[in-house]
């Protein structure tokens, strides 16, 4: 029992000291709408465009995403418009950071 809480402990820590990701060009920050099935989700982007997002083999074990989660997304060459990879999943303190920097504007947000 103990070890396990030592776990979560840790991982909340490390969780704590990562540095808040920025959307670089190309990217936009979107909010998952709807899970699709196996690494597919449609995700409603700041952009005011809804792309079907897929998970990078990276991330697939690592990250799990869930409706609602307010997740970076790189749009596709091909398709830009419709077809996205999602690159990263933010906590609820960066996304607390980012509505205080702006970067959330035009996205309408559940309260958690």
């Amino acid at each position: 029992m103990c070890d396990i809480m030592g776990r979560r402990r840790r991982r909340r820590e490390e969780e704590e000291h990562r540095e808040l990701r920025i959307p670089a060009e190309g990217e936009v920050i979107g909010v998952v709408v709807q899970m699709l099935g196996y690494d597919r989700m449609r995700v409603r982007c700041a952009d005011g465009k809804v792309r079907v997002c897929r998970i990078p083999g990276r991330f697939k074990k690592k990250v799990w995403i869930r409706e609602g989660d307010v997740v970076l997304v790189a749009p596709w060459d091909f398709q830009p418009d419709q077809k996205a990879d999602i690159v990263w999943r933010y906590t609820k303190d960066e996304v607390r950071k980012l509505e205080e920097m702006g970067y959330l504007k035009g996205l309408e947000l559940e309260e958690f």
